[in-house]
Order: structure tokens, then sequence, then C-alpha cells
């Protein structure tokens, strides 16, 4: 499998660019502000600008970085919306760590299977 990432043509999308623009108000986090720009580097007025909301959660494990898209036409608008975003994205994040939680809760490792301690032998160890 990593041979094949490795043959894997790793190319840029041309018509797919957009300009990054960072602001932050150091306290809770940052704003991008993606503008298209066709190849030449000019701007595409032919594509919305996007606005990324990003964030940090500490949690007894560590900090949790989120990420959220923020359905905004004005940089003014983002910033209104950036609180409601970002704990839409905590919700979601907990959600998925919840579902992960249960699907391995929920592993059951059979004795004499391939990832078992004692199953075939050279196969080694696998974890959900």
């Amino acid at each position: 499998m990593a041979d094949e990432q490795l043959d894997a043509e790793i190319q840029m999308e041309a018509e797919n660019l957009y300009r990054e623009e960072t602001y932050t108000d150091r306290r809770v986090g940052s704003l991008q502000i993606l503008t298209p720009v066709n190849s030449d580097g000019t701007d595409d007025s032919t594509r919305q600008q996007l606005y990324v909301g990003q964030t940090q959660i500490l949690t007894p494990a560590g900090a949790l970085p989120l990420s959220f898209e923020l359905e905004a036409t004005t940089m003014k608008e983002a910033i209104e919306k950036f609180g409601e975003g970002a704990k839409v994205a905590l919700s979601e994040a907990m959600q998925r760590l919840e579902e992960m939680r249960r699907e391995a809760s929920s592993s059951i490792i059979v004795p004499g299977s391939e990832g078992s301690p004692g199953g075939t032998a050279g196969q080694g160890m696998q974890f959900p």
C-alpha cells in the first residue's frame, strides 16, 4: 500500500487554487480567509471566498484541534459566526470520538484468530 502511494502522481489542481490569509485574536483562535485565484495568481472572481475557523479545546488527553468552515460572505460575518461554528465542530468531534470508542469496545478478539495472541504465527498483533 505504501508503494502504491509513492507511485501515485502528485499534482496540484490548477483550477482549484486559493490564497490564504490568516487572522487571529491571539486568545480564542484564528480565521482563515481563502481567496480563489487563477493559476497565474490573479483573483478568480467566479468563485466565492471561503472562511475557515480554527481553534483548539484542551482535554485530559491534550489539545484537540478544531477546524470548521463558516457560511459567511464577509470577514465580519465570519467573526460573528465563529463561536457557533466552534460549538458545532466540537459537538461533531465528540460524537465521532464516541463512535470510535464504541467501535473499539465492541471489537472482540477470538482466541486462535489472526489478530489474537497465539493466533497465526508471524502475523503480529492487530488492534482495532
